[in-house]
């Protein structure tokens, strides 16, 4: 027989809730989704508004991006020739802002004089523009000269261009974002590596090598663009400048400069300066309107097809189709910045579709 063991038992008497069992969690609750929701969207709102009230200040901020990328291959040049760091930053910054002052000091006085004097004489250049027999009739019948010329007075343009103080104050904005641009350029290029560098430990290790690769590749792309354009740009200039000297057209300093800033705008910005131009030439005679004409023709494709191929062969590779598309959605987002940034930005995107899109969809 067995002996008896005794168990000890402690019963725990569970006293219900004070105030009732606590009902099912509420993680699903329809108030709880909603109410979630709702405050996502009111924070997402929130910071669409805050990037709109801040958005010039990001322009500005993406321009000294831009020019800083820009610059860097010059910096890595003087860097290679054993040149420190800081002092090659220095030289490159330097040198930059030499260049945009003696440009200044060089354009603005000139500009000023020619534009003001290009005001007070379009009324006489619409008159000019009246000897032409189809816009004489078209004249007489619509009075459409006639009503330009009441309206292209001095007093009028200096009114839309919001007449003395307004122009102090686009003057001040203009060299506000201008140092603003400056400060912030010499910022990036003197921490360009250590952002990169930065920026990169955000990947993860597994796949840091790769995206050094590629996001080196696209920085070099966007440099060899920016140079690119820049040079181009001018190369329109001087040669617009050379022939509007020679042919006597009025203002060819103003005109000159307007067309190498337009030409930084591409597949659309050198038709612009061109069009501006051209009416200039036909204000002073209609010999000089068809020799800009032709000038500009010719010289459009001797750009596109000698100059710009050579000077953008070894930066970027976009096909027309793609430029001409990125260039409209640049312009729609962020007007003239959008224009000059939307190339690169465009092989920078042809680039991660070729290295990393197309070959995941083929390993599936």
């Amino acid at each position: 027989m067995k002996p008896e063991v005794e168990v000890d038992i402690d019963v725990v008497v569970v006293e219900p809730p004070r105030f009732g069992r606590p009902g099912p969690p509420m993680r699903r609750s329809p108030l709880i989704i909603g109410f979630t929701a709702g405050l996502g969207l009111l924070l997402a709102y929130s910071a669409y508004l805050a990037v709109q009230n801040v958005r010039s200040i990001l322009i500005l901020i993406f321009i000294a991006m831009f020019l800083a990328i820009g610059l860097n291959p010059a910096v890595v040049r003087l860097r290679k020739w054993g040149m420190p760091r800081g002092l090659a930053v220095a030289t490159v910054g330097i040198g930059a802002m030499l260049v945009l002052c003696g440009g200044i000091v060089a354009l603005i006085p000139p500009l000023v004089q020619q534009s003001n004097a290009l005001i007070e004489n379009l009324p006489q250049y619409i008159d000019n523009l009246q000897r032409n027999d189809q816009l004489n009739r078209l004249n007489e019948q619509y009075r459409l000269l006639d009503q330009l010329k009441s309206v292209a007075t001095p007093g009028n343009a200096t009114k839309a261009l919001g007449g003395v103080w307004g122009g102090v104050q686009v003057a001040f904005s203009a060299l506000f974002n201008i140092l603003t641009v400056i400060v912030l350029t010499l910022y990036f290029m003197a921490a360009f590596d250590r952002l990169k560098a930065g920026g990169y430990r955000l990947v993860p290790a597994s796949r840091r090598e790769r995206v050094r690769l590629l996001g080196d590749e696209i920085l070099t792309k966007v440099g060899a663009y920016l140079g690119g354009a820049l040079a181009i740009a001018v190369v329109a200039g001087l040669s617009s400048f050379l022939f509007l000297l020679v042919l006597g057209v009025a203002y060819p300093y103003a005109l000159a400069v307007l067309v190498a800033v337009t030409d930084l705008i591409p597949q659309i910005g050198a038709t612009l300066g061109a069009v501006v131009v051209s009416i200039v030439g036909f204000a002073t005679s209609i010999q000089a309107g068809i020799a800009c004409v032709v000038f500009f023709i010719i010289y459009q494709q001797v750009e596109n097809y000698a100059i710009y191929p050579r000077v953008m062969r070894r930066a970027v590779k976009v096909t027309d189709l793609a430029a001409i598309l990125s260039v409209l959605v640049g312009v729609a987002l962020l007007g003239v910045v959008g224009a000059l940034v939307a190339i690169p930005v465009v092989a920078a995107v042809q680039l991660l579709v070729r290295e990393v899109v197309i070959p995941r969809q083929n390993l599936r």
